[in-house]
């Protein structure tokens, strides 16, 4: 029990440290010079500046929808993780707006706000939370479209990207486009991989509880297959493929039910062939006849 808790510590002083940092990089660096983020957090800073009213209000009131889906998608954890995030970010938006502005030179503040917003976005991502709705977007789109993830989201950040062109100038969308390729790499070291699909191999004595409560809690078929160790015996090995936000989960699962499985995880660079979608939009494989 005791070390449960020190584990719930870790995951949401990351997640606290994660969002303060990503708020620092909007409000000091990013906000003042015109220069957007990608996804909702990058339309609240474009109805900020069009409107003048605070960014934390409109970042609220968009992910809040989408973080309602990711409950569906991805269960109790990842909601009270998202909302934990959402408002410890919101909260420190407002207090870093009373700072003077870090820096008035776009080059400064599209690079030294993309590495702080990459590292603080990939603390809360390592941690199993999110600070924007554009990820459960982009699972429900792959889900119904032959996009992966990935895909989309780059896909909904050029359409912002072009939107802050008209608006705001093509320099201040050039700026924020190398923002948000400088971000994207950071969030890729801190977060050990940024793939939307990983594939995790579990050898275990207990396949068919864990499948069966994998496919519970996460919508993810196995793959069982048959192994054996040279000291152990015959062992069973479950394969699976999933999304980067449902490790933590999948963490879970194996810790309660078989504290003793071994698990490898690994990226996917590239799925060929048949393959199923679950309802949160990663490639799986199909189950063996």
């Amino acid at each position: 029990m005791k070390k449960l808790i020190q584990e719930y510590l870790l995951q949401y002083l990351m997640i606290t440290a994660g969002a303060i940092l990503a708020a620092f990089a909007l409000e000091e660096f990013l906000v003042p010079n015109t220069v957007l983020d990608g996804g909702i957090t990058g339309i609240s800073i474009i109805l900020n500046q069009l409107t003048l009213q605070p960014i934390s209000i409109f970042i609220v009131v968009l992910n809040l929808p989408f973080l309602l889906l990711g409950f569906r998608q991805l269960g109790k954890r990842f909601f009270v993780s998202g909302i934990y995030g959402m408002v410890i970010f919101t909260v420190f938006l407002e207090v870093f707006a009373e700072f003077q502005n870090a820096t008035s030179s776009e080059l400064l503040a599209v690079v030294f706000g993309g590495v702080s917003l990459g590292v603080g976005v990939g603390l809360v991502l390592r941690s199993g939370g999110c600070l924007d709705g554009s990820e459960v977007v982009a699972m429900i789109v792959s889900k119904r479209t032959n996009f992966s993830t990935g895909q989309v989201i780059f896909g909904i950040n050029v359409v912002i990207y072009v939107a802050a062109g008209f608006l705001f100038g093509w320099d201040r969308a050039m700026y924020s486009l190398l923002t948000y390729f400088i971000s994207f790499k950071v969030i890729d070291m801190v977060e050990e991989g940024l793939e939307q699909a990983k594939a995790a191999m579990i050898i275990t004595d207990h396949s068919g509880l864990l499948a069966d409560m994998i496919y519970q809690r996460l919508g993810r078929t196995c793959t069982i297959l048959e192994g054996e160790g040279l000291i152990s015996g015959k062992k069973v090995v479950l394969y699976c493929v999933l999304t980067r936000l449902e490790i933590n989960e999948l963490k879970r699962i194996i810790k309660e039910y078989d504290g003793s499985a071994f698990v490898t995880i690994s990226d996917v660079s590239e799925i060929i062939g048949r393959h199923i979608k679950s309802s949160s939009g990663a490639p799986e494989q199909e189950e063996p006849a």
